[in-house]
């Protein structure tokens, strides 16, 4: 008797194109998507619309989509297994948003973590910046996405993505997905050179296809306030290249060489780095062009037809 095959599940990511990816970037999210993309459906996006809230330079958002995507395919995804696209290719994305805005109310979309802390740190109270979360529910849910890979500080961002869902299935039906957030434990945050979150808003970020000297720059830099003899913010990054069972007996063998112990990490960054930031090199433009192209038909034909559902669904169909 013929086996059943099993359908996939469907996984879906992305990264903002607002500056130079970092170390956190790529452990928070793009290497738990290579890690796990072969045994799902998989959908990776440049969410391109997410970085107008803060970005102002239409020249500079073109460079860093032609850079996030050379860096996805030179992390190792490829794009023959996937569907890689850019958000703003698909329309659908801003119109479902808006519906969900029209649904989710004020009052919790003001409990949102992320909103809070970017505006104490100064960044302007925008309205896209407020309605962040629908837009990323739409991401989201529009695929009808099961899996969704993220650091511990985007959590939040699923729940409002399953608030968004059960809103709508409350009002017009079950139409959505509830999607349920993977994280990989020990990276659920990582740390910057100053001990707190990794982010380029806070400047503490360790550039993942940067030089080996700007590499060691950043790495030098970490602050090294210690408890019982060891550089605990060196140690916390550390962690996500080597075993702590390797470490704990190098950082006893180091113990109180500070500058020792951050030539070994600068190593141990290089190791995994160099190869990859090769592959980079070598990636064309016109090869960008063609795979976010294909990318984006393939994400077209699913969200125009979960669109047309919702339309049907809300009564603006006649």
């Amino acid at each position: 008797m013929p086996s059943i095959m099993q359908e996939k599940k469907r996984l879906l990511t992305g990264l903002q194109p607002s500056g130079t990816l970092h170390i956190g970037n790529y452990f928070g999210a793009l290497k738990p998507f290579i890690d796990l993309y072969d045994s799902y459906d998989s959908y990776l996006m440049v969410v391109d619309y997410h970085a107008l809230t803060t970005m102002r330079n239409p020249e500079q958002l073109q460079e860093n989509i032609r850079n996030i995507v050379k860096d996805y395919l030179a992390a190792g995804v490829d794009s023959e297994k996937i569907t890689l696209f850019k958000q703003s290719d698909i329309a659908q994305h801003t119109e479902l948003a808006w519906i969900f805005e029209c649904l989710v109310t004020v009052p919790v979309l003001m409990q949102a973590h992320s909103y809070k802390d970017k505006v104490a740190k100064g960044l302007e109270a925008n309205a896209g910046l407020f309605n962040y979360p629908m837009l990323m529910a739409a991401d989201i849910l529009l695929y009808d996405t099961q899996v969704v890979p993220v650091g511990e500080d985007q959590r939040q961002h699923i729940e409002y993505a399953r608030e968004a869902a059960n809103k709508f299935n409350n009002a017009f039906g079950k139409t959505f997905t509830a999607p349920t957030e993977h994280i990989i434990d020990g990276v659920g945050v990582v740390p910057g050179t100053d001990g707190k979150k990794m982010s380029k808003s806070y400047g503490n970020t360790i550039p993942l296809f940067g030089t080996k000297d700007e590499i060691s720059k950043a790495v030098m830099g970490i602050v090294t306030d210690s408890f019982g003899g060891r550089p605990e913010n060196v140690y916390a990054i550390h962690t996500l290249f080597r075993p702590e069972s390797e470490l704990d007996a190098l950082y006893e063998e180091k113990e109180g060489n500070y500058k020792a112990l951050k030539e070994v990490l600068i190593e141990d960054m290089e190791m995994l780095v160099a190869p990859m930031r090769e592959r980079r090199d070598g990636i064309t433009d016109e090869q960008i062009r063609e795979v976010l192209a294909s990318g984006a038909e393939k994400a077209r034909i699913y969200a125009e037809a979960k669109m047309q559902d919702v339309k049907n669904k809300i009564g603006v169909t006649v």
